[in-house]
């Protein structure tokens, strides 16, 4: 695959594949689940964790720019030995999560559009949320030049549509809101970390994907520069754009009434300028969804391809396109996965579940490989060095394994069941594999 990916183009794929429905769709339950104004700090939260896993993530990439990302970090981190076993779990987990996400995606879309046009009857939210991801994969059906130029025309669509909502909010304030704690309330019990790392569960899924130039490592010009470049200038622009939005609602819905609505986002717009416009910023809401299960797409279909192109994952994901030059299978089972799983599964569901299979063997794996690599090869050659190492390490470990704890029992069980049914298929098939390659 061709470097044809610029540094604006990368970080358009990054900040559509984050903002997506999430923020939209969360912002009503983070409510819920703190049920306070001190809210917005599970926001903060989620930015710090995005933050310091961010740098882990530009370390790497830079270093190893190929496409796949983690599978390439973490074959390379745990050597010969652990090696193989730990990237393809990688895969293993990312081609169910990785739909999850698509899905996740699909069924905040039709949620939305709920608003628009009422669905009464449960079938008809899933043929929206089926048909957005059929409509996205023939998108994501051409070669990278086109898909880039796509990405910064989305971008552009989400840029306008989030500084909408929060110059409206700002000009047009109704309700006095702080987010410093009350008479009776405190930041530094166990009740309040409790709740805030549980909330925290819902807005860490709204700051996912500022890794996604990663997995584009082999696509990406320049990548020891624009990678993790790319990483940083989409958090930070992204959590200004959260707090602001946050901020700037329940500056005109009090934050009681917020989370018990469900187009938080049209009723916030239907009080400042009327039903009509309200209905236009549902439209903008839904293009937002759709330009992040592009990038998400996107991004994902590249994994499977990495690791079967290495001999190391079922050989038929390794086939590219004979004119196009994309993993073509591999686009189309991602897809298609997520799009079975929009038509089974709730989002509440479907967010738990999505970190909770990738806590372990992505993000606290991937933080552990970081130490290994600078013990082995050093940190002379490295194109980018994270900041105070070791402590985002030690604090994204950390920060990770509560995020775990916080998904609840059922979802981080799924979790490791799913570790372990992939080592079973690792040492029961993959000689098979090698003879394929």
């Amino acid at each position: 695959m061709k470097r044809e990916i610029s540094l604006l183009q990368a970080t358009s794929i990054n900040m559509i594949d984050m903002v997506g429905i999430g923020p939209f769709v969360t912002l009503s339950l983070v409510i819920q689940l703190m049920a306070s104004n001190l809210f917005i700090w599970a926001w903060v939260f989620g930015a710090v964790t995005a933050l310091v896993d961010g740098m882990i993530w530009s370390e790497l990439g830079a270093a190893y720019p190929l496409a796949g990302g983690s599978y390439n970090f973490l074959k390379e981190a745990y050597g010969k030995k652990w090696g193989p076993l730990m990237s393809f779990l990688f895969v293993w987990q990312t081609c169910l999560m990785s739909s999850l996400v698509v899905a996740s995606g699909a069924i905040g879309f039709s949620h939305y559009f709920g608003y628009l046009m009422p669905l009464s009857h449960p079938w008809e939210r899933k043929a929206v949320s089926a048909l957005v991801v059929i409509v996205i994969t023939a998108l994501l059906y051409r070669n990278v030049r086109t898909i880039g130029k796509i990405s910064v025309f989305l971008w552009a669509g989400v840029i306008i549509t989030l500084a909408w909502i929060i110059i409206s909010g700002l000009t047009h304030r109704q309700v006095a809101y702080s987010p410093f704690p009350e008479e009776g309330q405190s930041m530094f019990g166990w009740s309040f970390v409790w709740l805030a790392g549980h909330a925290s569960v819902k807005t860490i899924y709204s700051y996912l994907g500022y890794y996604n130039v990663c997995h584009l490592g082999g696509e990406i010009k320049n990548p020891g520069r624009n990678i993790p470049r790319s990483i940083f200038i989409s958090i930070c622009c992204i959590t200004c754009l959260y707090l602001l939005m946050n901020w700037s609602i329940v500056g005109v819905i009090p934050w009681k009434e917020a989370m018990n609505s469900d187009f938080v986002i049209s009723l916030f717009m239907e009080k400042i300028y009327g039903p009509q416009t309200a209905r236009v910023a549902t439209l903008l809401i839904l293009w937002i969804a759709f330009a992040s299960l592009f990038a998400v797409i996107l991004g994902y279909s590249r994994v499977p391809y990495a690791a079967a192109a290495d001999g190391n994952f079922f050989p038929i994901f390794a086939r590219l396109h004979p004119k196009k030059d994309f993993p073509y299978v591999s686009l189309l089972f991602v897809a298609g996965l997520g799009l079975c799983f929009s038509l089974m599964l709730r989002l509440g569901s479907a967010i738990d579940a999505i970190l909770a299979m990738r806590v372990l063997v992505q993000f606290v794996a991937q933080a552990i490989g970081v130490v290994l690599l600078r013990r082995r090869n050093g940190t002379r050659n490295l194109p980018f060095r994270m900041w105070l190492y070791p402590a985002p390490v030690i604090l994204s470990v950390a920060i990770w394994l509560f995020v775990w704890i916080s998904t609840g029992w059922l979802a981080a069980l799924l979790g490791l069941l799913l570790a372990g049914c992939g080592i079973a298929v690792f040492y029961g098939v993959r000689n098979s594999w090698k003879g394929s390659a």
